[in-house]
């Protein structure tokens, strides 16, 4: 079930216990700028009801990647925190800005009847969910992701939808919570179980809020059932390991299996697994505080020294591509010599919306559907 709503007395009670607990050991501070900016946790939340305090606008400079959480020695959680500062602006009527407006609409539109289309085969319980990035940017990659995991899976069924992370980071709850709900709840009374996606964010969300629904990755289904392409790749490349799968090292240890399977040797950067840092895009900071969001693709130009980054997330390879040569691990298992030689074919907008409504055809000729139907444009619970 999803997560209940962030009400005012959840943000002080998160509030009271960061001050009751943290130590301001300076872990945290040390791994993050937003951190070295604003103070410890404790600070944050010491000062949050101050007038002094940017209520409007310091949590959404926080990137959300965990990574605080992460190296917390007292298991102090300072996302939770930053997130509830977040859902809380937005509440008071000061988190909406017009720097978010163009996430906003992309989602709005990911999840129109235009561009959503649900296919449920007879005795379909698995579903392939590529989310919104990586089917507009890499049709190619996606029908050919699909054809192998239909050969493997049986009866296995597509979501074109978005999984409304951009409204959830944003502090959105309404939104969210009406968007998902209504999708998951659809698919829940039809049968469906698991979930296949090789967007990490997509996973992040089904994971805390899927209910019956198990989400998997598509790297772990590779990893354990082959790689489609005879890739006879070399050389040394490191691995960006997106921070929505921070705490899932499994889709680690695959992303890697599928790299050495494909010849490639990996250098690991002093960040990775779970200890990663974001690439820069997390939490939409970008649009209101690009100083701050700079400085995680500046540690990955280092930490690289040079080399390819291999990463498995669509918007981290875009975001990374500014400061490293940088390259979807999908790309490579499918489209490998081009990949590697850093000619893979990615679309840039508008057209990825048009290769969207494409593949959107091209499911509905593929799939012989049972169960189909289009997102409506108001959230039914039928």
């Amino acid at each position: 079930m999803p997560a209940p709503p962030s009400t005012v007395f959840a943000l002080d009670e998160r509030l009271e216990h960061m001050r009751q607990n943290c130590i301001e050991c300076g872990v945290c501070v040390r791994e993050c700028a937003f951190l070295r900016r604003y103070g410890t946790p404790w600070r944050i939340a010491g000062e949050w009801n101050s007038p002094r305090t940017e209520r409007e606008r310091l949590p959404f400079s926080c990137s959300l990647c965990g990574l605080c959480t992460t190296v917390c020695p007292l298991d102090l959680d300072p996302k939770a925190l930053f997130l509830d500062m977040r859902r809380s602006a937005v509440r008071e009527g000061l988190g909406h800005f017009p720097e978010h407006n163009r996430l906003v609409d992309y989602e709005t539109r990911g999840t129109s009847s235009r561009y959503t289309w649900y296919g449920l085969p007879d005795g379909c319980d698995t579903v392939f969910f590529p989310g919104c990035t990586f089917p507009g940017t890499r049709p190619a990659v996606t029908r050919k992701l699909f054809t192998f995991l239909m050969s493997k899976v049986p009866n296995l069924g597509v979501v074109m939808d978005c999984c409304t992370k951009p409204s959830h980071d944003l502090g959105r709850e309404q939104a969210f919570d009406e968007r998902f709900s209504e999708m998951r709840d659809w698919l829940v009374k039809r049968g469906i179980r698991r979930v296949l996606v090789n967007c990490p964010n997509c996973y992040g969300v089904f994971e805390k809020n899927g209910g019956q629904i198990r989400p998997e990755t598509v790297y772990e289904y590779l990893a354990a059932n082959g790689v489609p392409e005879n890739a006879n790749l070399s050389g040394a490349v490191s691995v960006h390991d997106p921070c929505p799968l921070r705490d899932h090292p499994e889709a680690h240890k695959s992303v890697r299996t599928l790299l050495d399977r494909m010849g490639l040797e990996v250098k690991e950067m002093k960040h990775h697994g779970m200890n990663t840092v974001c690439c820069g895009e997390g939490g939409n900071v970008a649009p209101v505080d690009r100083q701050l969001a700079t400085q995680w693709g500046n540690i990955r130009r280092e930490e690289s020294r040079g080399r390819t980054v291999v990463t498995y997330c669509a918007g981290c390879t875009a975001y990374l591509s500014s400061y490293v040569p940088a390259v979807h691990v999908l790309d490579l298992a499918f489209f490998p010599k081009q990949a590697a030689a850093g000619q893979a074919k990615i679309s840039a907008a508008p057209l990825t919306y048009l290769n969207r409504l494409r593949l959107k055809a091209w499911f509905k000729r593929t799939i012989k559907a049972a169960h189909e139907r289009v997102r409506p444009e108001k959230p039914s619970q039928s």
